[in-house]
């Protein structure tokens, strides 16, 4: 299959990182399930707040409550759809502390931990980036995780990429996370270009929500947790299984 998209007037694309360029959002789903497990087995076990163990879905919350979001916001979105609310602690909270940012600590623990400095990145995306680049096209990198360097320097794609925005940068500079659409616009402005004449690449419903809302002129889907539907209701123009669906359209170097 492939998607005809009309890169005409497209001066910069803007792409997501885990479950976009990198095979990463497994990792993140697996160590959310086994963060929030943890929590949620001892909660019930001790009586705290709920009456029963019922595990974190690593597909349904995993959608729904964390993906593409800041890893905090994530938190306090999946805990309040199971009644819980946890103060909100310090960054330097130990992993095993129940503040948000003790469960966040621990949850990035384990991605670190997963990880061990292997990154894979899926073939076409690259290859979809580097045929935008030979063409003259702006890149960016936007991410909501606080790792977004460190991942792009074990996959070896660092220097694809003429901005990046990630968990830290939106820290710096009080930016909302997804579903708002400031980390993306963030990056166009630091790209010197309009939205209006920019992509958004996502494969996270609070993505595509972001690029969309942000009038981007093109927010292409990418279906690889999230499903075609899904992806569609939260704004995506197009929708594809993987960026390599978009290198016949793309224009030659």
């Amino acid at each position: 299959m492939h998607a005809d998209v009309d890169f005409g007037g497209l001066d910069a694309w803007l792409f997501d990182l885990d479950g976009v360029l990198t095979d990463t959002a497994r990792v993140h789903a697996a160590a959310w399930k086994e963060t929030f497990d943890e929590l949620l087995a001892r909660r019930a076990a001790d009586g705290a707040g709920i009456e029963e163990f019922r595990p974190f879905d690593p597909d349904e919350d995993y959608e729904r409550y964390v993906d593409g979001k800041p890893r905090y916001d994530g938190i306090r979105d999946f805990l309040a759809s199971r009644g819980i609310t946890l103060p909100e602690g310090q960054r330097t909270d130990p992993p095993d502390r129940e503040t948000v940012y003790g469960v966040g600590n621990r949850k990035n623990a384990l991605v670190l931990e997963r990880l061990g400095g292997m990154v894979t990145v899926f073939p076409g995306s690259v290859a979809l980036v580097k045929k935008l680049r030979a063409d003259g096209r702006r890149t960016a990198v936007v991410s909501a995780s606080e790792n977004c360097a460190a991942v792009l320097a074990a996959a070896h794609i660092t220097d694809l990429f003429d901005v990046m925005v990630d968990g830290l940068v939106a820290r710096e500079h009080h930016l909302q996370g997804k579903p708002a659409p400031d980390t993306f616009l963030h990056a166009a402005a630091q790209l010197g270009v309009e939205p209006s004449r920019a992509a958004v690449v996502e494969d996270a419903p609070a993505g595509v929500t972001a690029g969309h809302s942000g009038g981007f002129a093109l927010v292409v889907g990418v279906a690889r947790r999230a499903s075609p539907e899904t992806l569609d209701r939260s704004g995506a123009d197009v929708v594809v299984s993987d960026l390599s669906e978009l290198l016949d359209s793309a224009p030659a170097p």
